[in-house]
């Protein structure tokens, strides 16, 4: 059996998530005693035989352009024949977007199970047992694969990216893509210092803020934090900050380090894209803000003194 991971790329750059799962998918063929392999679909700026670095002895790479832009559908198809072809085999995807849209389409069409959200390496003393999260990141549930060939997406910053040395084969993968159904318009990109989805740190801000004009210490945190910039869904709908910034369970779901809450009262929709964090650290004038209570560090405080002051810190540390 061996162990195959999907390499998800934009703009030529193999992304962080990706990078997890490369490692992720190494360790469980460690388990089984078997190889881990990478499939790539279009192109990179680097060598794709560097990406042995994170453990993978062969890089499957179908190397047409035109599969550079995600079409769900269209990467679906050529995977789901891949993984037919292949046999009993795992096939590990990151829990992100892309993830989304194209493993349970391969689920499908392989007729194989699929755990969405794992957060952990396999048990697989007694079978082939992947821990995940449920409800909003509120419980864990175990669930079983008994199919011959199973998907797992695992949760971005769930498993640490490591790097070793060594080469990956390249093996050219000669595909028949179908005709793309949808087709893209245009495309409009964020733009920002660090992605949000990739970032280690985050500072966000919610209405506690007052108003767009006082944005500007939040910012100044994060660029000197190295770190992304959020925000809670009213600031979203109220256009104080772009919609791409907005994160919780309806916007997008982060597992950063560290998640620096300023001026938000925690209400259970925010929670749920942010309680995967590592570190929440809350900072609101209100002390029965259930924020609080899934903070790692909470600061009962008005934020126009407080964040002024953290800023100054950060500054003194850095010898600014």
């Amino acid at each position: 059996m061996s162990v195959y991971i999907f390499i998800d790329h934009s703009e030529g750059h193999v992304k962080k998530a990706a990078l997890e799962a490369l490692c992720y998918g190494a360790a469980i063929a460690s388990q089984l005693n078997t190889t881990a392999e990478g499939i790539l679909l279009g192109t990179i700026s680097t060598d794709p035989a560097d990406l042995g670095k994170y453990g993978i002895k062969k890089v499957h790479h179908a190397a047409q352009e035109s599969l550079n832009a995600l079409d769900a559908q269209v990467d679906a198809k050529i995977i789901a024949d891949f993984m037919s072809a292949a046999g009993n085999s795992v096939l590990i995807f990151s829990h992100n977007t892309t993830g989304k849209a194209i493993a349970p389409r391969i689920a499908a069409r392989c007729k194989a199970g699929l755990v969405t959200g794992a957060i952990a390496l396999p048990d697989t003393s007694n079978g082939f047992v992947v821990k995940k999260t449920v409800f909003s990141g509120k419980a864990f549930a175990n669930v079983s694969l008994n199919t011959p060939i199973k998907l797992i997406a695992l949760n971005p910053n769930a498993f640490a990216v490591k790097e070793g040395e060594g080469k990956a084969e390249i093996v050219p993968l000669t595909v028949s893509a179908p005709a793309p159904k949808v087709k893209v318009v245009s495309a409009t990109a964020a733009t920002g210092h660090v992605p949000l989805t990739e970032a280690e740190l985050v500072v966000s801000g919610g209405r506690g803020l007052k108003g767009p004009e006082n944005w500007g210490m939040v910012e100044e945190l994060a660029s000197l934090l190295g770190a992304a910039t959020a925000c809670s869904r009213p600031v979203a709908d109220a256009h104080w900050r772009p919609h791409n910034e907005h994160v919780g369970q309806t916007g997008i779901a982060i597992a950063p380090n560290l998640y620096i809450a300023i001026g938000i009262s925690g209400a259970i929709q925010h929670l749920a894209g942010v309680n995967r964090s590592k570190v929440i650290v809350v900072i609101n004038k209100d002390p029965e803000a259930p924020f609080f209570k899934a903070a790692d560090y909470g600061i009962v405080g008005d934020a126009f003194e407080v964040v002024p002051k953290m800023i100054s810190a950060v500054k003194k540390l850095k010898g600014k």
